[in-house]
């Protein structure tokens, strides 16, 4: 168990799409990463579904950008991948900030998208 390069591989080519969507501040292709039903829990409360996060990710600041390292990854069935990073969004105006995130990734069709996002904003 633990973590794989095929995993690993998985996790990257979605959250480079995620990531360019964020730091292009495109809350619809960030949206289009998810699937239709996916649970989606930023720093706000939570939300089901590609309007969520497209509204979300509608509201954060222009400037915002986003840098993630995979930490683990675990496959939990053929077409499920559990990934958890950290993640560091920074912004023209404001302090770093600092968050773990959990996604869960599902393959449909073909394609890998994301089902279960939660991010975690640990004390230090």
């Amino acid at each position: 168990m633990g973590t794989k390069p095929d995993d690993t591989a998985i996790l990257t080519r979605v959250l480079d799409q995620w990531k360019a969507a964020v730091d292009a501040h495109r809350p619809e292709r960030v949206a289009a990463l998810f699937t239709e039903d996916a649970v989606f829990q930023g720093l706000h409360p939570y939300g089901v579904g590609r309007q969520a996060v497209a509204d979300y990710y509608d509201s954060q600041p222009l400037g915002m950008k986003a840098e993630y390292r995979v930490l683990e990854t675990r496959r939990l069935a053929d077409d499920l991948v559990l990934g958890y990073l950290a993640v560091e969004f920074s912004f023209t105006d404001r302090p770093l900030v600092d968050v773990k995130l959990s996604v869960l990734v599902s393959c449909t069709g073909g394609d890998w998208s994301i089902a279960h996002y939660q991010v975690s904003r640990l004390d230090r």
